[in-house]
């Protein structure tokens, strides 16, 4: 177990999120105010909005014809697919999550226009998603998780990746797979043909020699 905690701990991106939450905390504690407990679980719950949303809308959509579209979402989402165990395909990049997070913080900032109220709802964000990582990580890695909701929820994704990738797009959280119809008892599923080879979905973009 040591050795995967330390392979997540040290993996660049993941240590930077670290790094950024933590500038985000010392601020918030040194002036810390109840509203911002408030801010950090409505950034949390953000955060898990978006992950299922930017799963299944985003990261499976249609292969599109665009070529800089699909070569984005080939490096995000498609080639994980085809190689869910590669470490260098299985967090999310911070090229692609920085801007995003400024983007958010910058609309944060202009409706609260309060610093520090940004800085807790942000920071909500930012736990959210290193816990995010970390279950995606745990789910791909051959680590026992130590309690129920864990070895549940590891099953939960792997179903996914294995199994039928239009069910479960949850890797946190169940939630919205229960709220938006997305969830079926994996026995009652068929399996997929695309479950691992997303981009021949509905395309006809078959033997990609950059696969």
């Amino acid at each position: 177990m040591k050795k995967y905690l330390k392979e997540f701990f040290t993996y660049p991106d993941i240590a930077f999120m670290f790094i950024l939450l933590f500038c985000l905390l010392v601020p918030i504690i040194y002036s810390f105010k109840w509203m911002m407990i408030l801010l950090f679980i409505g950034g949390a719950i953000a955060f898990a909005a978006n992950e299922y949303l930017t799963h299944r809308f985003l990261f499976h959509m249609k292969p599109s014809n665009k070529k800089w579209l699909y070569s984005l979402i080939k490096r995000l989402h498609y080639d994980h697919h085809i190689n869910p165990n590669n470490l260098k395909l299985l967090f999310l990049p911070l090229w692609y999550t920085l801007p995003l997070f400024g983007a958010a913080f910058m609309i944060v900032y202009m409706i609260t226009n309060h610093l520090l109220y940004t800085f807790a709802w942000m920071a909500g964000v930012a736990a959210a998603l290193l816990y995010y990582e970390w279950k995606h990580y745990a789910a791909h890695r051959p680590i026992v998780p130590l309690t129920r909701w864990g070895k549940w929820m590891k099953k939960y994704h792997l179903w996914h990746h294995f199994k039928n990738e239009n069910y479960w797009y949850g890797v946190s959280n169940p939630v919205g797979d229960f709220l938006l119809g997305t969830y079926k008892d994996q026995k009652e599923v068929d399996k997929s043909s695309t479950v691992k080879r997303l981009h021949e979905k509905e395309t006809g973009r078959k033997h990609d020699k950059t696969m």
